[in-house]
Parts: structure tokens; C-alpha cells; sequence
């Protein structure tokens, strides 16, 4: 019988990093090291999650899926994606300044690579006072002109500041020029890929002194240029009900803002559906399981389980993810 699987946090040290993930959220006992990023669920080689709780313990994601196929991501899922996760879901806490990147597009990717491409969506958890992120152009902008910035160290000008907030999201497609600030967490859904083009770095060096490498020549051919667009998502939440966030061909988002129990039923998709728990805790009932949920925690739920019955032990959040 299947039930909401849990999987161990694949940390990523990073410049930018701190320590927030290992005393917050208890993904490690390590609080020495710089994380920045928790790979909550990933199945990009050599970063394959392996489950953490029940009878599925020490399988990793792959897997499962090569076992039980659409029994656990659906069988339009399977279909579409064979023995690949469609999807790739990040806590993210910037305790520095991101590099300003970009992301190729599936097009692209697949010449270059022959991997998917990466389109994300962030959702600001946590962010301090005067925090902000770039996303996007500000205006339209020419190639020659993109260029004499980087030249000239002053990109950020032609990009869009956003100061953010709790609960704000934000659209990020292949292509965008982008960068989340210091002091800014966040959960990340996105395409399931890690080919990332680092164009400016804030000029800062590694360990050993020396500048971190930049990939402007294969950024040139991934941007979208001569657009400007509003990557920001506005959406209207409900209270002990499910606030429907953002709907795209990569991912589907809502939220669970509540602090009485919710009936889930999910007989209307075929897919998966992730929990992620962004404040709270949220106990996970179905006919042969008890899950709990704590802040910071993500459980996937095999799209065999039609039904589930969320109780929040005190006020909480969860995104609800699904393709």
C-alpha cells in the first residue's frame, strides 16, 4: 500500500550559502558549512533522492518509478516521461547575493546537452527587511547593448529589482535574466535540470582567491532578449481552502493557507502531488497511513492515493505541486 514518501535533503554547499538549513530546518547537524541549497526531490544523476520513511526506505527515486511507474507519478506522467521525475523541488536560502544567470531553454538544451531545459517558479518564504531579487529586463534590450553592460560591470542595471516579501511569486521561464538577493529564502519548482550560465558574480572570488567562472558566450545564445515582462504572479488567497497559484505545461501550483482539517481528493489528475511544508506542521492521514509534516519538510504523494486528509496541529502552509 502506498503512502507519502519522504526523502533525505541533498545539501548543496554554496558561496552564498549559511547556515539556516542545518539549524532551522535540521537538514544536517552540520553547522559549520555554507549551504545554500536542500534538493528535496531530485533525480538528476549523481543527486538521485532515496526515500526516507516507510516499508520504501533506501530506494531511490528512479527506482520506484522503474518498479511501480504510474502507480507512483501517474500514468500520463509515465507515459510522457518514462522512468524520468518531471520535476525538481529546492528549499533555497541566500545568505549572499546569487550570481546574475541564465537558463537554456528545452530547445536549446537538447542541441547542446541532450537534457531538458530550465524553466522555475519561486516562492519567497522568508525574505528581510529590504530584500529583493532581479527578474527580467527592465526594458527592451538589444544583444550589442546587454553586452556593453557585462563589459562594463553594469548589468543589474538593465534588469528589473523586485523588493519581495512572504508569500510572493515570481515566474522565472528559460531565458529570463535573473538573481535572488541576500536575505531571501525560497522554495524553487522547476523543470528538472541544473545547466545554469553565470554572467555576473557581484566580482567576488573563491577559496583560493581566484574569480568564479563566468559563461558569457553560452549565455548569449540562451537569453531572451527585446523582452520586458512582469515575471511577478499575483494571485488571491483563501483561508482553510485551496488557493489556486500558478497553471503552466511544466508545473502546477497551489496553496494550503489553513488551521482546521481539509479533505483532499485527487481523482480528477492523474499525477503525483508534493507537499511542501512552508510553515506549520500538517499531519497526512490516509486508509493505512500517518505522515507527518514539518516546516521546511516535502512528502511526495504517489498518484495511486485518490484521497488525503491534511490536520494542521497548528496554523499552516503547504504549496501543493503537480504536473
Amino acid at each position: 500500500m502506498m503512502y507519502p514518501l519522504k526523502f533525505e535533503p541533498i545539501l548543496k554547499e554554496r558561496i552564498w550559502g549559511g547556515t539556516i538549513l542545518a539549524e532551522k530546518y535540521h537538514k544536517t547537524y552540520d553547522t559549520q558549512t555554507k549551504f545554500g541549497e536542500s534538493w528535496e526531490i531530485s533525480d538528476l544523476d549523481e543527486n538521485i533522492s532515496v526515500v526516507s520513511n516507510g516499508f520504501l526506505a533506501e530506494n531511490d527515486i528512479r527506482e520506484l518509478i522503474e518498479t511501480y511507474m504510474g502507480e507512483i507519478v501517474g500514468d500520463t506522467v509515465f507515459d510522457k516521461n518514462g522512468l524520468g521525475f518531471p520535476l525538481l523541488i529546492k528549499l533555497i536560502d541566500a545568505q549572499d547575493d546569487l550570481s546574475v544567470q541564465v537558463h537554456p531553454d528545452d530547445k536549446l538544451a537538447q542541441q547542446r546537452y541532450e537534457q531538458n531545459g530550465k524553466t522555475e517558479i519561486w516562492y519567497v518564504i522568508h525574505a528581510d527587511e529590504n530584500a529583493g531579487i532581479y527578474v527580467g529586463f527592465n526594458k527592451p534590450v538589444e544583444k550589442q547593448q546587454y553586452i556593453e553592460a557585462v563589459l562594463n560591470n553594469n548589468i543589474t542595471d538593465l534588469l528589473q529589482f523586485y523588493p519581495v516579501k512572504k508569500g510572493e511569486l515570481f515566474f522565472i521561464p528559460a531565458g529570463t535574466v535573473h538573481a535572488l538577493g541576500r536575505g531571501v529564502r525560497v522554495a524553487e519548482i522547476q523543470q528538472p535540470s541544473d545547466i545554469t550560465y553565470r554572467i555576473f558574480d557581484w566580482n567576488r572570488v573563491n577559496e583560493d582567491g581566484l574569480p568564479r567562472e563566468l559563461h558569457l558566450a553560452e549565455a548569449l545564445d540562451a537569453i531572451r532578449f527585446k523582452v520586458k515582462e512582469n515575471c511577478k504572479i499575483d494571485y488571491e488567497e483563501k483561508f482553510n481552502a485551496t488557493s489556486n497559484l500558478f497553471r503552466s505545461v511544466f508545473f502546477n501550483i497551489n496553496a494550503i493557507n489553513f488551521d482546521q482539517p481539509l479533505e483532499k481528493n485527487y481523482t480528477n489528475i492523474d499525477s503525483f502531488v508534493i507537499y511542501f511544508c512552508v510553515e506549520g506542521e500538517v499531519h497526512l492521514f490516509g486508509e493505512e497511513f500517518h505522515e507527518v509534516l514539518y516546516e521546511g519538510e516535502t512528502a511526495l504523494i504517489p498518484a495511486s492515493i485518490l484521497a488525503v486528509d491534511l490536520v494542521p496541529n497548528t496554523k499552516s502552509l503547504l504549496l501543493e505541486i503537480y504536473v
